[in-house]
């Protein structure tokens, strides 16, 4: 029983990293007062989840920038040029909930320094680029664990176990501009999240016939939205989310985040926020029938303009 419990612990981990995921992002101001988008992810999808976005509309008062976020000869909307950011960025996210494996729940919580702990490597960013009130962003993040966990029976042929868990997941949206006041701004926004993620579990000495590798794939259609509020020159936040899965892919999934972003540069916006991401993974006939999982913690990120 011991032997089964530290092996359903190492599967939870491993899955629910592949829940993390995923996504916020937010826009910056330009020199010339126009505005981008940038996906914070990381959905998701970690990410980790770009699903949530967040936007600077304030204007730089260095630029000749009207109100409105566009030139002094016209606001967003008559903006006919592509204009370009990226946003590499960290979630520093714990998570609990249940795992229901061959029929039995299972409940589990990591804090932010457990999962941390057993990182091997991690990739989080985004990019996006916006024309007129068109949007177009695409989200990725790539994390991989490792855990090594002593067995309780050396005296059969193994003394270790290796559980290594890589996830990836990406989130490409479209998006339009509902609202563009001078204070407050609107978009809508759809697209999926594309889970992918495997795990290996390795014996040492590997006598025992029990390693395995395998790996798992799920598309969820997602729609969302944000509202950003300009609260001071340099100042702006962001609340956005969104909802996905359907029965598609997940059984449901969801999540909100709120952003806070601080123009250092013309060109360079540091954010910092919070997200909350939910996945319900339903799935008849496997070992892990069922996954209910909430991941969140801090996000810390910064936007570069590149056009």
């Amino acid at each position: 029983m011991k032997t089964m419990a530290i092996l359903t612990i190492l599967l939870l981990n491993l899955f629910l990293l592949a829940a993390a995921l995923p996504s916020s992002a937010q826009e910056t101001a330009l020199p010339d007062g126009e505005y981008v988008r940038v996906s914070y992810n990381a959905n998701s999808n970690p990410a980790p989840t770009s699903a949530i976005t967040g936007e600077p509309n304030a204007a730089d008062p260095a630029s000749p920038a009207s109100p409105q976020g566009g030139t002094a000869q016209g606001g967003t909307g008559t903006d006919n040029q592509w204009h370009l950011s990226v946003s590499p960025y960290l979630w520093f996210a714990g998570a609990h909930g249940t795992v229901n494996v061959l029929n039995r729940g299972v409940g589990f919580s990591a804090s932010p320094a457990d999962l941390l702990s057993k990182l091997r490597f991690g990739l989080m960013g985004a990019v996006e680029a916006r024309k007129s009130r068109f949007l177009l962003s695409a989200d990725a993040m790539w994390i991989g664990l490792k855990v090594d966990h002593a067995t309780p029976f050396p005296n059969v042929g193994a003394t270790s176990a290796t559980i290594k868990a890589t996830e990836f997941l990406l989130t490409p949206k479209v998006g339009v501009r509902l609202y563009d006041g001078k204070m407050i701004k609107a978009d809508a926004m759809a697209g999926i999240r594309y889970w992918h993620f495997g795990e290996t579990l390795n014996f040492v000495p590997g006598t025992l016939g029990l390693d395995f590798s395998r790996s798992q794939d799920m598309v969820d259609p997602l729609v969302g939205g944000r509202i950003t509020a300009t609260l001071a020159p340099k100042v702006v936040f962001t609340l956005g989310g969104d909802v996905g899965g359907w029965d598609t892919g997940s059984h449901l999934e969801y999540q909100v985040a709120g952003l806070l972003g601080y123009k250092v540069k013309p060109n360079t916006i540091l954010q910092l926020g919070y997200r909350y991401l939910n996945l319900d993974y339903i799935k008849g006939g496997t070992v892990i029938n069922s996954v209910n999982v909430t991941t969140s913690g801090v996000m810390l990120g910064v936007t570069f303009n590149l056009k």
